[in-house]
């Protein structure tokens, strides 16, 4: 029987030990406090079965994040991107089963399948977290902050949404207008066992 861990910063996680994961984890200055505040305002209102309206505040938190507009977008350095996928490579196999990623101007979707013993969530993210930002720092000379805390995460529930996260991942750079075929952009990776475009 899995087990489940739970995680509280400011908001709730319940992770599992096994299952397929979907991350978005942003820099620290990729939105203002407002938007977010706006935002999570709007979710706290909803009726609890308005997936509709909750879909349109996602699709709403997705369009401030592709929009560019704040922060800096350290992640669209090339150097700062491989430090990226190294980290995001880096584990798989050993913590889990990489499927996807995209790795946007300030933020990174990632899809990933937990193997057995790995050492949970919480602490896979603080890994990849924790090496990125130091070695990007390094690189951009600067000090600070570069991850937000918190990461958005979902655990995934079935053959039918992998489907739809895997295409909502590999097409975020040409939804966001980067590129118009998902594969030309550089920073996008699916296992071929997954393409479903």
């Amino acid at each position: 029987m899995p087990q489940k861990h739970f995680h509280r910063r400011n908001l709730p996680h319940l992770y599992f030990d096994e299952g397929v994961y979907f991350i978005t984890y942003r820099l620290a200055d990729s939105l203002p406090s407002s938007k977010v505040a706006e935002i999570k305002a709007a979710i706290e209102s909803l009726e609890t079965n308005d997936d509709e309206k909750f879909k349109r505040l996602l699709k709403k938190y997705d369009d401030f994040l592709d929009s560019g507009l704040y922060g800096k977008n350290h992640l669209t350095n090339p150097e700062v991107a491989e430090i990226c996928k190294y980290t995001l490579h880096h584990p798989d196999g050993n913590e889990f089963k990489l499927i996807c990623y995209s790795i946007m101007p300030n933020h990174i979707h990632i899809v990933f399948e937990l193997i057995e013993g790995n050492r949970g969530i919480s602490k896979i993210m603080q890994s990849i977290k924790r090496i990125s930002a130091r070695k990007s720092n390094q690189i951009l000379n600067r000090t600070g902050k570069f991850w937000q805390d918190e990461s958005y995460d979902r655990l995934v529930r079935d053959d039918k949404e992998l489907y739809f996260i895997i295409q909502y991942v590999l097409m975020n750079p040409v939804n966001a207008g980067f590129v118009d075929n998902w594969s030309d952009w550089k920073h996008t990776f699916c296992n071929p066992e997954y393409v479903v475009l």
